[in-house]
């Protein structure tokens, strides 16, 4: 189950450069990504409230201060900034390095966990760290051509990588308080909010987009975030949370396999000895990890 939420991740980050690239909807108005982190996060929480509202009622909602006021930081600061940049940096450079930079989330939320005495530094936990890092350098190819950031590509990759990390961290600690479908639905609810600020309704509503278009934007919701959920939440009926994590890795596997054969992006050896090391690094971080959260 853990594997099928990772394959609707990877076919989503394929199926949104297609949108950035043109090689969906051409010649019609254009789907950015800032409309697309932001159309799927509404529609994606308009249905989960529905669902959870018929399945639990009012009541399953009530939820203390302190946790929605920390729901609201990682919906904005962590989920909102993950999804925005992660799509911009698909756009700006490849799928392959933006979803590798993300990837190394784990990493951060190491560093950042034994700075603040919460995990012990080892040696495994060192050698993950220089591992991750020298991936990135490769898969940017950054000792060929040097740090070329592509129109900010790589730099909103890694923006997103800092992101994912808060949203983990933040999201950890409110899931062994409550429900982890009540802390998704604010989380998102949170999310959706800011993009309505930023970008009002009546804004997205005058983009001109097709019915074709729209029908899109809604399956790329139910594919790319309230299906992929589904299935990881039912996996770890069967699986420890570490071997969860370890599992959902193959995202960036399948993403890269996917924009290789649908978008035609090409991947050089050093590139794929990076998302390799990166890969790795994540695997040796999260296997001393014993608790964690549920992915972007």
């Amino acid at each position: 189950m853990i594997v099928a939420a990772t394959f609707c991740w990877g076919a989503a980050a394929t199926a949104g450069k297609a949108v950035f690239t043109g090689r969906l909807f051409a010649g019609r108005a254009a789907i950015s990504p800032l409309i697309l982190t932001q159309a799927r996060t509404t529609f994606a929480v308009l249905a989960l409230l529905l669902f959870l509202l018929f399945r639990y009622g009012w009541r399953f909602f009530r939820i203390s201060a302190r946790d929605l006021a920390l729901c609201s930081m990682v919906g904005t600061l962590g989920m909102a900034g993950s999804n925005f940049f992660y799509y911009y940096a698909i756009e700006k450079a490849t799928v392959a390095i933006a979803i590798t930079l993300q990837y190394t989330a784990p990493v951060w939320v190491m560093l950042t966990m034994v700075l603040w005495g919460r995990e012990r530094a080892t040696l495994r936990r060192a050698v993950a760290v220089l591992l991750a890092i020298l991936g990135c350098a490769f898969t940017i190819d950054f000792f060929r051509s040097g740090l070329d950031v592509r129109n900010l590509g790589v730099a909103a990759a890694l923006v997103a990588s800092f992101s994912f990390a808060f949203y983990n961290i933040g999201a950890q600690a409110l899931v062994t308080r409550n429900h982890p479908f009540k802390v998704m639905a604010y989380v998102l609810l949170s999310a959706a909010v800011l993009w309505a600020v930023l970008d009002p309704p009546w804004q997205l509503m005058a983009q001109g987009y097709t019915p074709p278009q729209w029908a899109f934007l809604f399956l790329f919701a139910c594919l790319s975030m309230l299906l992929p959920y589904f299935f990881y939440f039912t996996g770890l009926k069967y699986l420890d949370p570490t071997g969860a994590v370890i599992a959902s890795c193959m995202e960036p596997v399948f993403a890269i396999l996917f924009a290789a054969m649908f978008v035609g992006e090409g991947l050089r050896p050093i590139q794929a000895l990076g998302i390799a090391a990166v890969l790795v690094a994540g695997v040796m971080v999260q296997m001393q990890r014993r608790r964690t959260t549920f992915p972007e």
